[in-house]
């Protein structure tokens, strides 16, 4: 296959495009791929193009660790039906392990440029686009460095053992990760995809976030014609509560509702210096 040809067939399967139109494409822009995509998205001849435009909601997040380094990754779909086909499926696995093996802190745009084997992150996604017949985006990507922690994670509606539609992930230090501490590891991961905090304890808990709060339950609290010498202390009851719902450490375990996280992790056995020192969560909506 001569240079031309190839081109064009890469073309193809970036954009959908007709061999007729990657041809014409390659020939106004000298044989350059990018800007023969952009031709053929000014003509309206990019499928891809076409797609990528529509809304993607549905779709998979996935996790992937190798030695001290772990990925959650959240790519989109239009469809659940896609979401749970073997191509998309087998998609996202592949950007994951690329993902798990680059050597750098990432973010989604740094890994979109990214070249694997001679194409950009974006080019794959393309293609992609082209074979499956819809939109899919890179949603979400964190990167979780773990040298001298151990790590456990739970999938929630899982498409495979490690997609699903929930992810959660806890990273700690242990003196005896023995199998009563990874068991505990895990259900601490089960209780974060049911749970969903926001934070690990309050003090780590956004100010806009607490401020907004704050306002929102003084006038609710307001508007109710509570007397003024109460509010504060109705004010006071309400973000209690807040933090408690909003924090992990302050939430009510759900293994054992009369326990908050913290008191669990107290009882754990002195020996095993149990520390949760983070926490991630992806979801796919």
């Amino acid at each position: 296959m001569n240079d031309l040809l190839s081109l064009i067939k890469n073309l193809r399967e970036i954009t959908g495009a007709g061999f007729v139109d990657c041809k014409k494409a390659l020939i106004e822009n000298n044989n350059d791929i990018d800007n023969s995509i952009d031709y053929l998205r000014k003509k309206g001849l990019s499928k891809a193009s076409k797609k990528s435009n529509r809304e993607a909601k549905e779709g998979a997040v996935g996790f992937y660790s190798k030695d001290n380094r772990s990925i959650i990754i959240k790519i989109n779909s239009e469809t659940d039906f896609a979401a749970k086909s073997e191509k998309f499926l087998n998609f996202v696995d592949m950007i994951g392990n690329i993902a798990l093996n680059v050597d750098a802190n990432l973010n989604i745009n740094t890994f979109l440029d990214y070249e694997h084997e001679e194409k950009k992150i974006s080019d794959l996604f393309k293609e992609t686009i082209s074979v499956i017949g819809e939109n899919i985006i890179l949603g979400d990507l964190m990167i979780i460095n773990h040298e001298n922690f151990h790590v456990n994670y739970y999938v929630h509606n899982p498409y495979k053992s490690n997609l699903g539609k929930i992810i959660s992930v806890v990273v700690y230090k242990t003196l005896d990760n023995n199998n009563e501490i990874k068991q505990f590891s895990r259900n601490l991961c089960m209780h974060i995809a049911a749970s969903k905090p926001e934070a690990m304890d309050i003090e780590l808990l956004n100010p806009d976030t607490v401020k907004k709060e704050k306002d929102f339950q003084t006038e609710s609290i307001k508007s109710s014609g509570k007397p003024e010498n109460v509010i504060n202390k109705i004010l006071e009851g309400k973000m209690k509560k807040f933090f408690e719902e909003s924090t992990l450490l302050n939430q009510k375990y759900v293994l054992d509702p009369d326990k908050t996280v913290k008191n669990v992790i107290e009882e754990l056995p002195k020996e095993c210096n149990f520390e949760l020192t983070d926490y991630k969560l992806l979801l796919l909506n």
